[in-house]
């Protein structure tokens, strides 16, 4: 497994698994190509915007970085990371996860945040445990969404 920059020509098959999270009922938000496109790979405020590549070339997952700014749409204070995470179903449980973050880490570090955040579904078990797992505080919560801190420095 390699991690990678994200290419624009990679949207066709993240966009592929995460229709495949919508129909596990495992993500809400838009699945389709110019979202990934547009919200993901080309985000004006991307820090970083990773990949996870199997040897065989196929996508186990993406992970996404970017510098929250003012009115961000999820509240995040302005100059923290904001950070979402997408491993392929059919990649489950074979530490895409961990090398995603290990490559965001690092970025995070040379963009010179401070804090990441992670605002995960209140009903999404895996998604709180891994974000758990690799660090992540919770500091506010609903019956919607967990919102999570990761202290970058």
């Amino acid at each position: 497994m390699i991690i990678r920059q994200a290419r624009t020509e990679d949207a066709t098959e993240v966009s592929a698994f995460l229709q495949a999270l919508v129909a596990l009922g495992k993500r809400r938000l838009p699945a389709d190509e110019d979202f990934v496109r547009d919200v993901y790979i080309g985000h004006a405020h991307n820090i970083a915007c990773s990949v996870a590549e199997d040897a065989d070339g196929s996508l186990l997952g993406i992970q996404i970085l970017l510098r929250a700014t003012e009115g961000d749409p999820y509240g995040v204070a302005p100059g923290w990371g904001i950070i979402g995470t997408h491993v392929n179903p059919n990649a489950a449980r074979r530490g895409v996860g961990r090398k995603l973050f290990a490559a965001t880490q690092a970025a995070a570090i040379g963009a010179g945040l401070r804090k990441i955040e992670a605002t995960i579904g209140a009903k999404s078990p895996d998604a709180l445990a891994y974000y758990n797992s690799m660090g992540f505080k919770t500091f506010a919560s609903d019956d919607e969404k967990v919102r999570k801190c990761f202290d970058v420095d």
